[in-house]
């Protein structure tokens, strides 16, 4: 019985240690980049994908928040800067944009937003977490989105 008992604790130990692995890369913005299944053979380094460096930001890289009202914003996770962008209808505008924290502290908020239709919002100075973008639009409605910052 004891026999059985240490053999089944090396066998365990063995196929413990050969858990397969997945590797993560990420661009400059926190974007993933690529996603690798290891599962034999990890302890070799795998090689190496140079991420795509952005030269602009184009429409197909803006997330898509609402289909009535075009707003979109570009990372997230963000690092650095998230850019907002929007096109509202029935001649509805921004009016200020507040960012929150995850407790529902104030931390900024961009006033005179009416007559344009972007912003970039600075996320170097707030530590790593999840934050809440609330536009408030100047009918009184107010759309919200969760960025996570790395």
């Amino acid at each position: 019985m004891k026999r059985l008992l240490l053999f089944i604790s090396l066998i365990t130990c063995f196929v413990s240690n050969a858990q397969t692995k997945i590797t993560f890369n990420y661009d400059a913005a926190g974007n993933q980049t690529l996603r690798e299944l290891c599962l034999s053979g990890c302890t070799a380094k795998m090689a190496k994908e140079i991420p795509k460096e952005i030269e602009a930001i184009t429409d197909e890289d803006l997330q898509k928040f609402s289909p009535e009202d075009v707003i979109s914003y570009y990372p997230n996770p963000v690092r650095e800067e998230l850019y907002l962008k929007w096109e509202l209808k029935d001649g509805n505008s921004v009016s200020s944009i507040v960012v929150y924290g995850l407790n529902g502290q104030t931390l900024n908020t961009y006033h005179k937003t009416e007559k344009i239709n972007t912003q970039n919002i600075s996320f170097q100075s707030y530590p790593t977490g999840i934050y809440i973008v609330a536009l408030i639009y100047t009918s009184g409605d107010q759309k919200t989105i969760k960025i996570i910052k790395q």
